[in-house]
């Protein structure tokens, strides 16, 4: 008895090394990002069984098998209507200037989207008012509206939201309605699903997170994308999820979340109503393709406000709002000023912040005080030291969790969306950003980012370098798996 249970061990033993050998083959010809790889190695090799388990589970961009054969065959269809972009009178690509001009033949190239003029944007950044204005856009829809959100957490303001849907849907206004499964989960678990599905409201749970399809596909790929599209004619994007920050979050010890959202009117809203289409066909199979815009321009094109829609994520090409973040950095001639809640950068973007400081660029990056997240909270300190050293500034906002998600360079160019300075965000979500041409949006945005950094406080260098040895080595852990974060 006793040499069958040893052979069994050895059975037992050979067949685990066989498992982490036929991972580790997978993760090597995976040929990723090296960090990535040896962040997964690692935590194969150091967690018996349960590391094989994780990256089976996480490692890779799994969209699902049906979600995948979709997405492929959306292809052609969406591409086609994105080609006859190119055709309305917003295509304007002589009039962009050389910030933007980057920018657009990326996506032209790779996405095969264009920038369009004709836009009216409006800055929104408080809450309160981001939603008072989104109720009374959707109390004077006529036809449609399409919201597609990561979280909707009922309470307060976001009530108000539901009960205007309701009222619109029972008028007669078409209204879909596309949540992220995870972060959207206290809705769904609430009464509020049952109302408006009850009122004619159609709801979908984006990428639904069950036990038994842990293995079908990654569950941590979340819809992070935030769209709202009334009547074809008005969108809002940005980084607000739809709560109302008084009653979310509340016991998180950060304070309200800090957000904004951008109110747009104008060609581009057909380009983020398709989008969103995208999404509803992935996840249902349901096509909607939009009317492509008419595009007749109500002002002189000469006027600059060109917006370039940036959308990324599986099924749409690799890492492009990284590359988009890279040539803004890289092309900065003057600043560079970022705001994120969550900053865990790529090799290639640490060194292009460096890069930016060390030839006299003026580099900030303003990120809250106190995180939500404790892994990314250590994780975003290990960066510090050579960011300082190099001469960026970074500020500590304390006015809450700042959850805005901007980038502005030389105060004349700016990105604005859903996008974290993440790898989460930048390699796997699905997420949105614009890209803006537009002197007046711009310098908004700028006087946003100055006002954040009226309430933060300056990381001083020397200070920095006397935290304690015990600060020291988590944030050197946390930074081993911060290509994972």
């Amino acid at each position: 008895m006793d040499h069958i249970y040893q052979v069994l061990a050895w059975l037992s033993l050979f067949a685990y090394w066989m498992a982490i050998a036929a991972v580790t083959m997978r993760v090597v010809f995976k040929r990723r990002v090296v960090g990535v790889s040896l962040a997964w190695l690692m935590i194969i090799y150091i967690i018996p069984i349960g590391g094989i388990v994780a990256y089976l589970m996480f490692g890779e961009l799994n969209l699902g098998k049906k979600r995948a054969l979709r997405a492929k065959e959306m292809f052609d269809p969406f591409a086609n209507w994105f080609r006859q972009l190119y055709t309305c009178p917003g295509h304007q690509p002589q009039l962009l200037n050389h910030h933007a001009k980057p920018i657009h033949d990326l996506c032209e190239n790779r996405l095969g989207i264009p920038a369009l003029v004709g836009n009216t944007m409006t800055l929104q950044d408080k809450p309160h008012d981001i939603l008072r204005a989104l109720i009374r856009d959707i109390h004077q829809a006529h036809r449609s509206i399409h919201l597609e959100f990561y979280i909707w957490h009922p309470g307060g303001l976001a009530d108000e939201v539901a009960t205007a849907l309701i009222l619109a849907a029972k008028r007669g206004v078409k209204v879909r309605l596309l949540l992220d499964s995870a972060g959207s989960m206290r809705f769904f678990r609430s009464h509020w699903p049952r109302l408006m599905q009850h009122a004619g409201i159609e709801i979908n749970e984006a990428l639904a997170v069950t036990p038994f399809r842990m293995f079908l596909r990654r569950l941590d790929l979340r819809q992070h994308r935030k769209i709202v599209v009334i009547d074809a004619e008005i969108a809002y994007t940005g980084s607000m999820n739809l709560v109302d920050p008084a009653f979310f979050k509340t016991d998180a010890g950060v304070g309200q979340w800090i957000d904004v959202m951008v109110r747009v009117t104008g060609p581009t809203v057909a380009v983020l109503n398709c989008i969103q289409a995208w999404d509803w066909e992935v996840e249902t199979g349901q096509r909607f393709l939009p009317p492509v815009p008419e595009c007749s321009l109500s002002h002189p094109a000469t006027d600059n406000d060109m917006i370039q829609v940036i959308p990324s994520g599986p099924g749409m090409p690799d890492e492009i709002i990284h590359q988009v973040l890279l040539i803004s950095i890289y092309q900065a001639r003057e600043s560079v000023v970022i705001t994120t809640p969550y900053f865990v950068p790529s090799e290639h973007l640490l060194h292009a912040l460096i890069s930016a400081a060390e030839r006299g660029i003026d580099v900030h990056i303003v990120i809250p005080a106190k995180n939500d997240s404790v892994m990314v909270e250590w994780a975003s300190r290990s960066f510090f030291a050579e960011l300082l050293n190099a001469g960026v500034t970074i500020h500590r906002f304390s006015g809450g969790l700042l959850h805005t998600k901007s980038v502005v360079v030389d105060g004349a160019h700016c990105l604005i969306g859903t996008v974290n300075l993440d790898m989460r965000s930048l390699w796997l979500n699905f997420e949105v950003t614009l890209s803006v041409d537009n002197p007046e949006f711009t310098q908004q945005v700028s006087g946003l980012q100055q006002e954040y950094m009226k309430q933060s406080t300056q990381i001083d260098p020397q200070t920095w370098q006397q935290r304690s040895l015990g600060h020291k080595f988590l944030e050197q852990c946390f930074y081993m798996f911060s290509p994972l974060l």
